[in-house]
């Protein structure tokens, strides 16, 4: 029955911060979950279900990333300068050393700090608007990071003009040694959270733009595919 607890795709659409399109394309993945009824046939949506969604550290970084008119994260989750994020990331080793090796606890802090760190070292001057970078881990043994900066195609772009599309830029920051001066440097680590990657069971997922990259042990291979929604900076899962 249609009540006030039930919501159309497009209100849940707008509510979440995503496109119809891919709150159908998350329907056939099983991501998140539509229900039909026979009398209309159309997709819908509990208000429940929206709301375990948006608090979901995941699905609010991917709503903050992807808006085009964000607001600032909440404290939690948004890490303003270097220092806040360095602290928080400290913070999260110490507890990772609770469930798992030092060693184990050293490299996701590593690939992490990483990431998050060239957000910071490529958008140095160059926020759009929101400075900083979303940072949470998720009771899913997951790691979300998020930036609203330019991206690294922008960033690479400068060194190396040969650089047209967001698949190029990204194939060559997780591929290729940059040489250039301090912040594209920075682009280089990115090699060593691969190598990471496909050496430990870690799994990530990384896009910049309309291109995304997706690692682990069993895809290790840098095989970066064009998206149908595009991000002006970097969104980053890391599950480990």
């Amino acid at each position: 029955m249609i009540n006030q607890y039930t919501v159309p795709i497009g209100k849940a659409a707008e509510l979440i911060g995503v496109s119809v399109k891919t709150l159908r394309r998350w329907d056939k993945s099983g991501k998140f979950r539509s229900f039909r009824y026979k009398s209309t046939g159309n997709r819908y949506y509990s208000q429940e279900d929206i709301d375990l969604f948006l608090n979901d550290p995941v699905a609010i970084a991917r709503q903050w990333a992807f808006s085009s008119n964000p607001k600032q994260p909440k404290p939690d989750f948004h890490c303003r300068m270097r220092d806040v994020f360095q602290a928080r990331l400290e913070t999260f080793q110490n507890k990772l050393t609770k469930s798992m090796s030092d060693d184990e606890a050293s490299l996701i802090t590593a690939i992490t700090g990483e990431i998050g760190n060239n957000s910071f070292d490529h958008n140095l001057g160059n926020w759009p608007d929101i400075l900083g970078i979303f940072f949470s881990p998720t009771p899913n043994r997951e790691i979300v990071l998020a930036d609203r900066g330019r991206g690294i195609l922008f960033t690479l772009g400068r060194i190396d003009s040969t650089l047209k599309t967001h698949t190029q830029a990204l194939t060559v920051a997780f591929t290729k040694v940059i040489s250039g001066r301090s912040p594209e440097v920075r682009g280089n680590g990115l090699k060593f959270v691969k190598n990471v990657v496909i050496a430990n069971p870690i799994k990530l997922s990384f896009q910049t733009g309309d291109a995304l990259l997706e690692l682990s042990e069993e895809k290790n291979q840098v095989n970066v595919k064009k998206t149908q929604q595009a991000i002006r900076g970097c969104f980053a899962i890391i599950k480990y």
